[in-house]
């Protein structure tokens, strides 16, 4: 496995970050990850602006777009796989111990990572914790991501992929590493980005080709949805066959499905 560090590839075992990495002290940093498809990656323009809106959302230099294309067309060509995960992580860069930022220039890692296609459904949590929506980090892509580690974590412990979140005022947000839609009254719905959720590159696409609405809706919509759904890069569109305790047994009903039809579709053309 080769990976792309500061301006050229690298063995995975030689591969090197400084441990004074302001990604690695503080999680000062922002990331990307992108489906690619026998060394094709899925909507690389989209990640990109939204690669750069979260690095000035953190007050990090715009990165060099034209090097992070270089770099993972280098990692896709030195790694081929007919289904991976390519991360991009961009953080502030060797800095001092603290939250003060250096002046040595932000770090640029790319890497690929062999992944397999979701099932069409899966089952999800909601966990106690909330999304704060007025966060400085709110709708941001960033390396802190502990507390999605604790959420999933415990996902995993009640036999579910994902853990849903609400915000602080009690309305759906989003997944862990995911958004999420809802069917009611055959109309489908997704959290609006006021709430603080992701703007989910999958999501922005499904809301766009299904119409879906931009809704805000109380945490307790799970509980009478007759569809939920899940979008993301690896996801695409994926149903949900259980909430907590609730079971939705003939997922994935006629809205999923033609969302995850349409999805497919057009998504094979872009």
């Amino acid at each position: 496995m080769k990976l792309w560090v500061n301006g050229g590839l690298h063995d995975a075992d030689a591969a090197r970050v400084s441990v004074l990495d302001h990604g690695l002290t503080v999680g000062d940093g922002v990331f990307e990850t992108l489906k690619a498809v026998d060394g094709r990656p899925f909507a690389m323009e989209p990640h990109l602006d939204r690669l750069t809106r979260s690095a000035r959302g953190l007050g990090l230099p715009d990165p060099d777009l034209d090097e992070v294309r270089r770099a993972c067309a280098a990692v896709l060509e030195a790694n081929p796989m007919p289904l991976g995960r390519l991360r991009i992580t961009y953080t502030g860069g060797l800095s001092p111990l603290g939250s003060d930022r250096g002046d040595a220039g932000p770090t640029l890692v790319v890497a690929l990572g062999e992944t397999s296609h979701r099932p069409d459904t899966t089952a999800v949590i909601t966990v106690p914790w909330t999304r704060n929506e007025r966060s400085a980090l709110s709708g941001l892509k960033t390396t802190s991501y502990a507390e999605n580690v604790v959420a999933l974590a415990r996902a995993h412990e009640r036999g579910a992929s994902e853990a849903l979140f609400a915000n602080t005022v009690g309305q759906l947000c989003e997944g862990t590493g995911s958004n999420v839609f809802v069917v009611l009254d055959g109309q489908l719905h997704t959290p609006p980005l006021a709430s603080g959720c992701l703007a989910g590159i999958t999501r922005a696409l499904t809301v766009e080709w299904t119409g879906a609405l931009e809704t805000e809706l109380p945490m307790d919509v799970l509980e009478r949805a007759d569809e939920v759904f899940l979008t993301s890069t690896l996801r695409d569109v994926q149903a949900v066959h259980r909430v907590d305790g609730r079971e939705l047994p003939s997922a994935p009903g006629p809205v999923t499905a033609k969302a995850m039809r349409i999805f497919a579709e057009r998504a094979a053309q872009m």
